[in-house]
């Protein structure tokens, strides 16, 4: 009866000393098999591999005159002489040739990798029927595995009646190298059934194979098979182990094999070494490396590079450049994968400077060596020196890979240098990577963050494949760059090919949240809920922002509690949120909280804390914030600070102040810092400061059009109309457009715009027109009197009325009036601030009409209840 192949699992292995029991016994506790022909090995990943046998051929007699033949043939394979070899093989007749002789041509053919003379010395074995030994057997898989016709070879293996644990070995070594790892293990697995007795190489080769696949399990019930046949103590065994459980994500279990392993080599201090630092703990690698050099023992070029890629990793400048040191007396340097580790680990810490000293000393650079000098320079921001490096390569006639490529990318992704950018998309272009789903991601990204979605289009649209990354980039380069409406509809193709993950997440929310779109960043919320990505702290922090924007403060501040660890960025978007609904005080708290558990403000969260102030007229506290951001924590202030300042200063009335602090600035004040003082200047009325700070701003900026216009509402309010009329002159002789005022509210879903004085188009005109008179006719019955001013034009009182009745505010609240039921918190959204006759009406609408409205303009929120505003006069 046939010996059935045995069915395993592993179990947690136990000791015998009995090297030569079966380890698949089910009395060991280890393994247990059940007779099948049919039956798999350990898991599913293991299928069954049962060689064919044959039979032996018989052997043949040779005479004197084969010796002379024989004698030949290995002559001309001794000197290599391939050709020479194979004419004399093709003429001896079917007898004339030992064994041994057509192992030697089989060996010249692999090492001159010339398939085609060894398929046909292989032919002549089979027509001559000569007997294929275990010796002609392993040259025969051998040629084929070299010249990279494995699944031949294989077809011979299994064919060998007879077979050695060297031939067993080489086979799965074979396809452990070409990444077939399963394999490996199958053939392993039928190693052990037929009993073959396995040795330290086999061990060492089948752990790798089990570190490459994550199966922890599996290599673990090998431990247990290994110390059972007597290899706990064998040295490279051991070393395998540790390689294994440090691969296996269980640095403690091979440091315990470490420490109990009495005959250390440097493979096995270097396994500690390489396996802390790939584990992230590098601090312990470079510890064992100190022990290393206190016991006095000899390192290698491993060591070495071992140690500086955790000097790379940890900023340790220092020890990096006593290893090079090292690495110089020991005459390391001149070997390329060094030179590579050390210029990488100059570059990584900082010392760009010494990275480009051993670039430039290198004798020999591949494109590794490029590749680490761009990473090196990106990191650093000079896409300028990535670029200058890219058109070396070009002349030194070095081609670039995709790491070199997308590492290029990325610096001028971070420097915003588009025009560089493009200069390697043509280089992508004229060689051929614009297919290669790295390069086009990249490419995308490039162009996303340097402002050019045309771009990041026109690369996307090409690709025939694309992956999460590929639409994510495009969702998240729509959202900061604007555009959430393009955001949104390229989210909604993507639903219809793949599956988003939190990533996409992270990146749609913010187009909802620009839009103040509540309903759909709701339904996104549920699908959030519903595949688990609540947990992820970018999407929590997302959801904040949502709900934060959309005027749902109490919702924000809810999602904010639940967030079970909160980084900067989760306070600082509650601090904001506060800040742009009014809530200065509740802002204050927050960044007191924030201190409290132990985060350290940036100065993101300076700006944001300067913001609440200034929209609630906290000036004495902004002051102090100030002060304790440039003392305390020795934050400069930068530009948005200080327009912070001086918004603060303009808003409650200290206009002299803030023209006074603007002129006695350490840097170069900007439009963004005079703006604010004009605005002050047109809350308060003060025509002659306006005139000299828009001077300052037209200066700065000339072709925005913001600013004449904002001077040109000064004069309106003034009733200055010739100054509003050359004002006017002057927009249309530098060719600059005002953007008009539009509103919108979101209803059941869909998006409804209003513009100022567009009215007419939409199908509820005739009602909302009816009710805006009919509420403009109560407010006149309660004292309530139209504030014509804001209407900006030179005309009649009626005109001027009816022109106010257009604004796109009163349009989109008069609307949600109409449309939402009852009790429905009304939210609408502008493009530019909310003018005062707007604010008056949209609280005596909420008094009126007992809704909450919630306006959010360019600057803020304006939570309208019962006739009052959060922004109590601070907008």
């Amino acid at each position: 009866m046939a010996k059935a192949a045995p069915n395993l699992c592993f179990s947690p292995p136990t000791l015998n000393q009995n090297r030569k029991e079966n380890f698949f016994s089910s009395q060991n506790g280890c393994f247990i098999h059940k007779p099948s022909l049919k039956t798999t090995f350990f898991s599913p990943i293991f299928r069954s591999c049962i060689p064919v046998r044959i039979s032996a051929t018989p052997t043949r007699t040779i005479d004197h005159q084969v010796t002379d033949y024989n004698a030949k043939i290995l002559h001309f394979c001794q000197l290599g002489d391939l050709e020479n070899a194979m004419e004399l093989v093709c003429m001896c007749q079917k007898s004339e040739l030992e064994t041994k002789t057509y192992g030697s041509v089989l060996q010249l053919c692999a090492g001159l990798k010339s398939l085609t003379d060894g398929k046909k010395v292989h032919s002549i074995i089979k027509s001559n029927s000569v007997g294929v030994d275990e010796a002609l057997g392993l040259k025969l898989v051998s040629f084929y595995a070299t010249c990279g016709d494995l699944k031949e070879g294989r077809r011979v293996f299994d064919t060998m009646e007879k077979k050695n644990v060297y031939l067993w070995n080489f086979m799965v070594s074979e396809y452990a190298k070409i990444g077939d790892f399963k394999e490996s293990i199958c053939l392993f697995k039928i190693m052990v059934e037929k009993g073959i007795e396995v040795n330290s190489y086999t061990f060492s080769c089948v752990l790798k194979c089990f570190a490459a696949l994550g199966s922890l399990k599996e290599g673990e019930c090998v431990h247990g098979y290994l110390l059972k046949l007597g290899f706990g103590s064998c040295n490279s065994v051991v070393n395998s182990l540790i390689a294994f459980y440090f691969k296996g994500k269980r640095p403690e279990s091979a440091s315990e094999l470490f420490d109990k392993l009495c005959d250390r080599d440097v493979i096995s201090w270097n396994s500690m070494i390489s396996g802390y630092v790939s584990n992230g703990l590098t601090e312990r690698g470079l510890g064992i490396y100190k022990q290393m050099m206190y016991l006095g023992i000899d390192v290698d070029l491993a060591t070495i590079i071992s140690v500086l890629v955790g000097c790379a990793n940890s900023g340790t400048l220092s020890l990096g450049k006593a290893v090079h040191s090292l690495a110089i007396k020991s005459s390391f340097e001149r070997r390329i994968n060094f030179s590579n580790t050390l210029l990488d680990m100059y570059s990584k810490c900082g010392d760009l400077d010494g990275a480009l000293r051993v670039f430039e000393k290198m004798g020999e650079r591949n494109v590794v060596s490029w590749t680490s000098m761009i990473a090196g320079y990106t990191r650093d921001g000079w896409s300028d020196g990535a670029i200058i490096l890219l058109q070396q390569m070009e002349k030194e006639g070095v081609k670039l890979d995709v790491v070199a490529i997308t590492s290029i990318l990325h610096a001028c992704a971070r420097s915003g240098s588009l025009d560089n950018g493009k200069d390697v998309h043509d280089y992508i272009k004229a060689n051929n990577m614009a297919s290669n789903l790295f390069v086009c991601n990249a490419l995308m990204d490039m162009y996303a963050k340097c402002g050019s979605m045309e771009g990041a289009n026109s690369v996307f649209s090409t690709m025939v494949v694309k992956d999460i990354i590929s639409w994510n980039t495009m969702v998240g380069g729509y959202s900061k760059n604007c555009l959430p409406n393009e955001a949104l509809k390229t989210f909604a193709a993507m639903l219809k090919e793949l599956k988003p993950d939190s990533r996409t997440m992270a990146c749609i929310l913010p187009a909802c949240a620009s839009l103040s779109a509540l309903e759909r960043g709701k339904e996104i919320h549920g699908y959030i809920l519903r595949n688990g990505y609540s947990s992820d702290r970018h999407v929590a922090n997302a959801l904040v922002d949502l709900y934060v924007k959309c005027g749902v403060l109490g919702l924000a501040r809810l999602l904010f509690d639940m967030i079970p660890s909160k980084d900067l960025v989760s306070w600082t978007v509650m601090i904001a949120g506060y800040g742009m609904h009014g809530y200065g005080n509740e802002a204050i708290a927050t960044f007191n909280e924030m201190r409290d558990a132990g985060i350290e403000p940036d100065e993101v969260s300076f700006i944001s804390i300067l913001y609440a102030c200034s929209h609630s007229g906290l000036l004495e506290q902004g002051w102090r914030f100030f002060y304790i951001m440039k003392n305390d924590f020795n934050i400069e202030p930068k530009l948005e600070h200080y327009a912070c300042m001086v918004d603060l200063l303009s808003r409650t009335g200290n206009l002299s102040k803030a023209y006074k602090f603007i002129e006695t600035l350490p840097i170069a004040p900007d439009a963004t810092i005079w703006g604010a003082l004009l605005c002050g200047c047109r809350i308060y009325h003060d025509i002659e400061l306006a005139e000299k700070v828009a001077e300052r701003v037209f200066e700065l900026e000339p072709e925005n059009t913001g600013y004449y216009v904002l001077l040109a509402n000064i004069y309106a309010e003034a009733e200055k109309w010739e100054e509003v009329k050359r004002m006017r002159e002057k927009i249309g002789k530098k060719g600059l457009r005002k953007n008009p005022g539009c509103s919108w509210i979101e209803i059941k879903g869909r998006v409804n715009l209003f513009v100022s004085g567009n009215n007419s188009s939409h199908p509820h005109s005739k009602k909302i027109e009816s009710l805006l008179k009919k509420m403009r006719r109560k407010m006149k019955e309660e004292g309530y009197f139209p504030k014509t001013k804001y209407a900006l034009i030179n005309a009649d009182e009626m005109q001027k009325e009816m022109a106010l009745c257009g604004h796109s505010e009163k349009l989109a609240m008069a609307f949600g009036l109409l449309t939402l039921p009852p009790r429905k918190t009304i939210r609408v959204t502008k493009n530019l601030r909310v003018c005062g006759d707007c604010h008056e009406m949209a609280k005596f609408m909420s008094k009126e009409t007992r809704r909450e409205i919630v306006l959010r303009d360019s600057n803020r929120f304006h939570h309208f209840k019962d006739g009052y505003c959060s922004c109590r006069g601070f907008w």
